[in-house]
């Protein structure tokens, strides 16, 4: 086939978790089809179009430069925000020139597939009714979850907004591409009740199987807990907030050493706080591989209360042979079965619980490591998951 793809950005560097989808599923898609890429281009991350040749044929970069969080620009784009229907991540994304770029390739060549890649792509596509949308996140949903752990009321106020905006916006959307690929059946199930809409298909989160199975002699644990995942996103801050005032003191109840490691790009300064005011916890910031992280830790954890689509972590963390505890949300929409591949837990106490239950037993962890790599080795590789989304484009 020949495919144009439509994304809001390059994927190098890879550095979150819907990149990493995209990056693995084009690199085998690019083995077999023509991908035709056409994306927003940061200057100031130049390996993003230097790498490109790894996923795609053809490239057509449109140079674009999001607001920087908290400048003069973001301020200016939330205030633009409540006199539009668009909600702000969708118009830090919104590109006339990438815009004119589709529609004159379109116009040109014959397509036998477009890929809208996110949600926030759409609006850089003329028709898109002829796109197939790759819907990584119910987007609405983690406005939602943002506005219902909003800590004060002008924040809640400011994310409710964003929800009302984002709700709409994606049900425009949903309603108007040709085809939705969600990456969950919980995924396409939420859509199918908010936006009414008959034509969706699950893919799922796949895992590079070679990539992080453990070396042939893992060394003990020098870190009790370890959290994966990027540290200027507000689900993984918050996340790591509630984890480190609400549930790490109950843990240290009973394990008073416990340790916990945080590695993830740009933490914020309330992250780097944990870690200057507490000598068990270290914030690494971006590191150039996780496995070493993972390898040495005795348990993964996911305490997220925010948030929307599948958590590559877990599964990464599962082909590492590391236990994980996570909260439903954050394991929501994988193939996952408490007490037997996962631990799961909503409250503090619960999650606390079950933390101090696999640290404090070897045998537990080697248990529940095993089973979950065996699901994800059979079901789950890059490979697999790929062949599936190829056939949705046919």
């Amino acid at each position: 086939m020949k495919i144009l793809w439509v994304g809001s950005d390059f994927l190098h560097p890879t550095t979150r978790g819907g990149q990493i989808r995209t990056l693995e599923t084009l690199k085998r898609l690019h083995q077999r089809h023509e991908i035709h890429y056409a994306a927003l281009y940061r200057p100031s991350a130049p390996d993003g179009l230097e790498r490109s040749a790894e996923y795609c044929t053809k490239v057509y970069p449109v140079e674009h430069q999001a607001p920087l969080n908290f400048t003069p620009r973001f301020f200016r784009q939330i205030c633009e925000s409540h006199f539009s229907k668009l909600p702000v991540p969708v118009l830090r994304y919104r590109s006339d020139a990438l815009r004119r770029q589709v529609d004159k390739l379109t116009g040109k060549e014959k397509f036998d597939a477009i890929v809208c890649d996110f949600l926030f792509s759409a609006s850089n596509i003329p028709d898109p009714g002829a796109a197939v949308l790759f819907q990584h996140n119910v987007e609405s949903i983690i406005w939602k979850r943002h506005a219902e752990h909003a800590r004060t009321p002008l924040v809640k106020i400011y994310f409710q907004g964003q929800y009302e905006r984002m709700l709409g916006y994606e049900e425009r959307v949903c309603q108007a591409v040709k085809r939705i690929v969600a990456v969950s059946e919980c995924d396409a199930q939420t859509m199918q009740s908010l936006y009414r809409v008959p034509e969706i298909a699950a893919v799922p989160t796949g895992v590079d199987l070679e990539y992080f199975a453990p070396r042939a002699k893992t060394p003990q644990p020098s870190t009790d807990l370890i959290f994966l995942g990027s540290m200027d996103w507000r689900p993984n801050i918050d996340a790591i907030r509630w984890f480190a005032t609400s549930i790490l003191p109950l843990i240290r109840r009973r394990l008073p050493e416990c340790s916990l490691t945080v590695v993830g790009r740009n933490p914020t300064a309330e992250i780097l706080r944990l870690a200057e005011t507490d000598s068990r916890i270290h914030v690494t910031g971006t590191v150039t591989d996780v496995r070493p992280y993972l390898w040495e830790s005795a348990v993964s954890i996911v305490p997220l209360r925010i948030g929307g689509g599948t958590r590559l972590k877990i599964y990464e963390a599962m082909t590492a042979k590391v236990p994980v505890v996570s909260t439903t949300i954050g394991a929501e929409g994988l193939d996952v079965r408490d007490g037997e591949n996962i631990a799961l837990a909503d409250s503090p106490e619960v999650f606390a619980e079950r933390c101090v239950a696999l640290l404090g037993c070897a045998e537990a962890r080697r248990k529940q490591a095993r089973t979950a790599w065996e699901m994800v080795s059979t079901c789950y590789s890059w490979e697999a998951v790929s062949r599936k989304f190829e056939l949705l484009l046919a």
